[in-house]
């Protein structure tokens, strides 16, 4: 859906760029992909082929949209090339590779994850997302014991109480609080805020915690004994000492009497739960502390998923091979084992030597260790961005970003799926495109 204004509508501001005959194209209800909420009501305003505003954005949204990547062209061995040469040279890597690796995915659309996967099959590759360093635990304790959960549209129509934990929406996802979780007005919450209790548990006190009617503060390493003597409240138990994960035996029955009093709540966790000590354990057993409160109110969980796509990825890869991340296809079927197949681990064992990385900057996101390898095998890069690890590939593919070059699918935090739109041309084709183009060479190459 998109308005075009012809120069007429401009007639008094002579001033602004694209004046002189070029259309000034408005396209309404954008999906933002900056992050997992994935905000669909933005308004962009496109002149002389670019963003020249952005209605509704937060910063990060803001920032994806007018500073889009340009100037950036084709390198093999960090000269510039052709994009036929880069093609070949990108396919000889992946299809002479005894194990190559093909990581990364979670800011692409789905349709290019559904290659990659195919892709992967047809080298005998490993894939993984970058859900494995960030919910990857959580996804484990999701297979373990499943979860309750709702939409983001329940939330704001209907959640009561809220908690958030583990994670900093106010700085993360800037709109969650103003759009589905907080402020929103919903149908049983006609006054948003004023309608609804949040608490924030984290080890320290973030912006998020500061606008919250009750934070506790967790020792670091004490989420488990909380969620487990949270279970014991919600139960109906006494325990004996006065502090549990540094947070007074008072102020925890405080909250286990706000979380069995509420008329529908949610618990939204993130990576200071799933990256900690214990994480895939601590996540189960937040998870049951919601299945306890089930049995006197309605309650739900939902991860703070942080890519704009990561939890696509993982759908995608589940559809595609039964298992969200961490998938090996050496032995020409999938085969799964997060510690074995992640990303993180082939790298630090120096398991793999080649890789394709999609849409991701694993030198600056994984450990040290991991990243070096990254700098001693061949590594070819399909990014909009000339990222540190584009800057050490053997091969890098300038590619058109989705949701404002390419259009696609993506998944919201609560598995929702949205189309993302084409907004602006761009000299290079999408993620899809172009490892559509590395199948069809490794098909030649073999």
């Amino acid at each position: 859906m998109h308005e075009q204004t012809g120069v007429g509508c401009l007639a008094t501001k002579d001033s602004r760029p694209g004046w002189g005959g070029t259309p000034v194209v408005v396209h309404k209800n954008v999906v933002c992909p900056g992050c997992g909420s994935l905000c669909d009501d933005l308004q962009v305003t496109v002149e002389e082929n670019k963003v020249t505003a952005v209605l509704r954005g937060c910063m990060l949204g803001r920032a994806k949209f007018i500073a889009s990547p340009a100037g950036v062209s084709p390198r093999v061995a960090g000269q510039e090339s052709s994009f036929k040469a880069a093609l070949a040279a990108g396919a000889r890597i992946l299809a002479t590779a005894r194990h190559p690796l093909i990581y990364g995915l979670s800011s692409t659309t789905c349709e290019a994850q559904k290659k990659a996967v195919y892709l992967a099959e047809i080298i005998g590759a490993s894939i993984d997302s970058t859900s494995s360093i960030c919910h990857g635990p959580g996804t484990l304790a999701q297979q373990l014991v499943g979860i309750p959960t709702c939409s983001l549209g329940e939330v704001k129509n209907r959640a009561d109480v809220v908690v958030f934990w583990g994670c900093n929406p106010m700085e993360a996802h800037p709109r969650h609080f103003s759009r589905y979780s907080v402020a929103a007005r919903g149908l049983e919450v006609a006054r948003g805020r004023k309608d609804r209790q949040v608490i924030v548990v984290d080890v320290r006190k973030t912006a998020t915690a500061k606008g919250a009617d009750l934070f506790l503060q967790v020792e670091p390493g004490g989420d488990f004994e909380v969620l487990t003597v949270l279970r014991a409240l919600v139960k109906g138990h006494e325990l004996p000492r006065a502090t549990y994960g540094g947070i007074p035996w008072e102020q925890l029955v405080e909250v286990g009497e706000i979380l069995r009093a509420a008329s529908y709540g949610v618990l939204f966790f993130g990576m200071g739960l799933t990256m900690t000590r214990g994480g895939p354990y601590n996540v189960g057993q937040a998870i049951d502390l919601v299945r306890d409160l089930n049995r006197h109110t309605k309650f739900a969980a939902m991860p703070m998923r942080g890519h704009g796509n990561v939890a696509g990825s993982e759908s995608v890869l589940a559809w595609q091979t039964g298992y969200p991340f961490a998938v090996n296809f050496s032995r020409g079927y999938p085969r799964y084992n997060p510690g074995e197949f992640t990303a993180t681990d082939l790298l630090r064992r120096r398991e793999v030597d080649a890789a394709l990385i999609v849409a991701a900057d694993p030198v600056v996101t994984l450990p040290a260790r991991a990243a070096a390898c990254l700098k001693e095998i061949p590594t070819v890069v399909v990014d909009p961005y000339y990222s540190p690890t584009a800057q050490v590939a053997q091969v890098y593919f300038p590619s058109a970003p989705a949701g404002i070059g390419a259009a696609g699918t993506v998944y919201r935090m609560d598995l929702v799926p949205l189309s993302v739109k084409k907004l602006i041309e761009y000299p290079w084709p999408s993620d899809e495109e172009i490892i559509s183009e590395l199948v069809q060479g490794v098909s030649k190459c073999s």
